[in-house]
């Protein structure tokens, strides 16, 4: 039972972790939270069913499935990128030097307008998402892992190192990291500062996209409203691994999974989305900067 909750965990947990990932990149680099993040992730699962119907109205699933899902799974990239694109220039940009109560307000109305503008285009009940894989999997000892599950988590995976060798060996990944340091020295040494928050946010939403279309292959069932809850979750992620930090979100995300499955198990699973936020009360009253990231002081 034990090894089997430890499954669930990390398989929800390498979702939360890929969402977590777009709050700690957009705060490293702008110190904004981002709350219409979670709204992205749940396009992603939207568009998802979308274009999976498509392709299965001209006959590719029955065909070739594994390359209407990996088309669909790139097109719902491609377009939440060019959403959380497109929200960094309308609804950020022109707040970048404003007070920083200003962006937030215009974060959580970006949120709730894309909350809107899906319940009016889909309708307010649940979608549902066809069961491609099925229950199919295999069983070591007394733990079972579904193929879905392990699709998840490698692709989780996977997704998670490239974005650690991106930010880290690229020269692309070089300037984030100098844009987070110092906005204004790195564009005094020919850093665009532009481009970089603009490809943070790409970046960030396309990972988003991926993780808002495993859950919908997970769960079965999408509605308007999984942004806001997954949203929240990731965010608390990204707090207690360190927001700001890659690796902080990637831990954050992880542990915040494996608490609610563990939780849910062995305690209740009424309260399953209150451990997370008791963990981080915790984590905060001892580590106020998180996991992996440290609590700075301003001098006043």
């Amino acid at each position: 039972m034990f090894l089997q909750q430890v499954i669930n965990g990390l398989t929800i947990g390498s979702v939360y972790a890929l969402i977590a990932l777009g709050y700690s990149m957009v705060y490293g680099i702008l110190e904004l939270i981002n709350f219409a993040h979670g709204e992205i992730y749940m396009l992603g699962a939207y568009l998802g069913i979308i274009f999976l119907a498509f392709f299965t109205a001209i006959g590719l699933t029955a065909y070739n499935l594994p390359l209407a899902l990996f088309l669909t799974l790139i097109l719902s990239v491609v377009f939440c990128a060019s959403y959380g694109f497109t929200i960094e220039k309308v609804a950020y940009k022109p707040l970048r030097n404003a007070p920083r109560l200003s962006p937030l307000i215009s974060a959580i109305g970006v949120s709730i307008f894309l909350q809107n503008y899906v319940m009016l285009t889909q309708g307010a009940t649940d979608k549902v998402f066809p069961h491609l894989f099925g229950a199919s999997g295999f069983q070591f000892v007394s733990v079972r892992m579904t193929y879905l599950q392990l699709v998840i988590i490698l692709t989780s995976v996977v997704l998670m190192v490239a974005l650690r060798l991106f930010v880290r060996n690229t020269k692309m990944g070089k300037a984030m990291r100098a844009v987070a340091q110092d906005k204004t020295m790195a564009s005094l040494v020919g850093v665009n500062v532009d481009t970089v928050i603009s490809v943070t946010f790409i970046i960030g939403s396309g990972l988003a996209a991926v993780a808002g279309l495993m859950v919908a292959m997970y769960y079965g069932l999408v509605n308007y409203f999984i942004g806001y809850i997954a949203g929240i979750k990731a965010f608390t992620a990204a707090v207690l691994g360190g927001i700001g930090s890659i690796r902080g979100a990637v831990f954050g995300g992880i542990l915040l999974g494996l608490v609610e499955s563990l939780g849910g198990s062995y305690i209740s699973s009424e309260y399953k989305d209150a451990y997370a936020f008791i963990i981080l009360i915790i984590v905060l009253l001892v580590k106020p900067g998180g996991l992996f990231g440290r609590a700075e002081l301003e001098k006043v």
